[in-house]
């Protein structure tokens, strides 16, 4: 893929991901005063932008592997059906919360909702570190071709560090959006990641050389002491 190219597609498909955010926010909101929302929002597509534009500048490879992504571009049959459960989960920590603010207003003070943005933020952080390390963290499930086990940075603390930093921010969501409605989407889109990681490990097990041996010296998958 061409440089152009690549530029368009990547602002192309944060700009469709901003409008889809706003109206799953603002709709069941009813109103456009949902502070808390343009909070998140600024700090979620801010930081979104903000790796778009690093990995535009030092990582085409990375990024083209992660456009490439949702339940038609899983090629295992349990992906497709886990990333279209973990898309539900996406709309639902985001309409869920607005609905019961919009019934029954914010449930927690603006500490609190500020609180929850630092959690998606760490998220975030924590996802780009992983994006650092790891020039292979496709957002589908395969075996790149020249592909090695990486074992340094956040991969010596546990083996999947991208997904835990994707359950901070989605733990965060619901806490910034001022309702604890977003728990229950955000303990969907949790499930899936931990059906997610035990079918990968299966394919990285059988097709990446070393996998096995890391991981047994890297005892943990997603939370440290936890799993």
């Amino acid at each position: 893929m061409d440089d152009t190219t690549l530029w368009r597609r990547a602002f192309w498909g944060l700009a469709r991901l901003a409008v889809a955010m706003a109206l799953f926010v603002f709709v069941p909101a009813g109103t456009l005063g949902y502070g808390r929302g343009w909070v998140f929002l600024a700090v979620f597509l801010g930081a979104s932008l903000a790796v778009t534009v690093r990995l535009l500048r030092s990582d085409h490879a990375l990024l083209e592997r992660r456009l490439k992504a949702g339940p038609t571009a899983e090629s295992r049959p349990l992906q497709k059906v886990l990333q279209g459960l973990a898309g539900l989960g996406f709309v639902g920590v985001l309409v869920l919360p607005a609905l019961d603010v919009r019934w029954h207003g914010p449930r927690w003070s603006w500490a609190v909702s500020l609180g929850g943005v630092v959690l998606v933020a760490l998220g975030y952080g924590i996802i780009a570190r992983v994006f650092q390390e790891n020039s292979f963290t496709a957002a589908t499930i395969e075996v790149g071709a020249g592909q090695t086990v990486t074992t340094t940075g956040p991969y010596a603390v546990v083996r999947h560090p991208m997904y835990a930093g994707a359950l901070v921010l989605f733990l965060g969501i619901p806490l910034a959006l001022g309702s604890p409605w977003g728990f229950g989407a955000s303990a969907l889109v949790a499930l899936t990641l931990v059906g997610r990681i035990l079918d990968e490990e299966t394919l990285l097990v059988r097709d990446l050389p070393g996998y096995e041996a890391y991981r047994r010296q890297t005892r943990y998958r997603l939370i440290p002491y936890v799993w």
